[in-house]
């Protein structure tokens, strides 16, 4: 999906996680960002999705799933308040997955950027890390979708907009988006179309850190945040201060789908697109998205190597 440099998100996280002990009772207890996984939603060993592992596939710790992983916000991905355990919806995805499998789980913190050569040269098994199916990266890897790319609009809680759904709604408004994004992308095509009309230009603003957008926000200098729609409803869980107003797929005008990343031809997407669709059936998929509330990004089924997002220029 998102952002190329991640790793400038990741101190943010850190001060989230420690900061849960000043959120209200009913946030803390919602998000529980404790180094303690004991609780994590666990399955049983899938023997189909087991079989389903082309004959031949090594991994790369016998008996472990090894996993990258960017702890780059939550309720996606972060450090837990010890600032070293991994916690958030992708981690407990992957411990499904290793379930299934019969392994047990190795998350590796990586550096987004890093991820890449990280699997396709079997320094990992996988990535699960928000990583979005592309025609482009099809060419180097294996997918097995497992939720919906959303994007989600988002203003100050007291704000006059209240709805935002098509190009037209965010003509002249101040807008923070991330640089070198699917979001970013959109915003352009919208305030293209825009202008191309006679509306007035979008203002799109980029920040480094979470910190400085927020205040920005919330101080009146942006209208609308427009990024990953999971983070920034946990945003709004844990404070309050800002509110959805729409939002689009991460693909516009196309779905767009996040998806478990395994080495082309590897033979391992198949495996794990039959445990997560049997996961799908038996809750412990839902269990794992409605504790983030990630609900709206539930998708029916998982499949491999789906349609992506198109190649630029094409």
């Amino acid at each position: 999906m998102a952002f190329l440099d991640r790793t400038k998100y990741v101190l943010a996280g850190v001060i989230t996680a420690v900061a849960m002990s000043c959120a209200p009772a009913s946030a803390a207890e919602k998000f529980n960002l404790s180094p303690d996984t004991s609780n994590r939603v666990r399955a049983e060993k899938d023997e189909a999705a087991v079989k389903a592992i082309a004959p031949g596939f090594k991994f790369v710790n016998p008996g472990k799933f090894t996993v990258a992983i960017n702890p780059w916000d939550p309720p996606i991905a972060t450090y837990a308040t010890d600032a070293k355990t991994v916690v958030g919806a992708d981690p407990d995805i992957a411990q499904l997955i290793a379930d299934s499998l019969g392994l047990q789980l190795e998350l590796v913190p990586v550096a987004w950027e890093d991820w890449p050569l990280g699997v396709s040269s079997g320094k990992y098994d996988a990535v699960i890390s928000n990583v979005t199916v592309t025609e482009e990266r099809k060419l180097k890897f294996d997918f097995s979708t497992y939720r919906k790319d959303v994007l989600g609009f988002y203003v100050k809680a007291d704000s006059k907009i209240t709805e935002i759904k098509e190009p037209k709604d965010v003509a002249g408004l101040k807008v923070i988006t991330g640089a070198g994004t699917n979001q970013e992308k959109i915003i352009l095509e919208w305030d293209r179309q825009n202008v191309a009309v006679g509306l007035k230009p979008i203002e799109v603003q980029y920040f480094d850190d979470r910190a400085a957008a927020d205040l920005a926000l919330q101080s009146g200098r942006a209208d609308v945040e427009f990024n990953p729609n999971a983070t920034q409803a946990y945003k709004a869980a844990i404070n309050g201060t800002r509110k959805l107003v729409g939002t689009v797929s991460g693909g516009w005008p196309i779905t767009a789908e996040i998806a478990v990343t395994t080495k082309k031809g590897a033979g391992l997407a198949d495996a794990v697109t039959l445990a997560l669709n049997d996961l799908i059936k038996n809750g412990k998929y839902g269990e794992v998205l409605k504790h983030w509330s990630l609900n709206a990004e539930a998708v029916d089924q998982s499949k491999t190597n789906p349609a992506g997002l198109p190649k630029s220029g094409s």
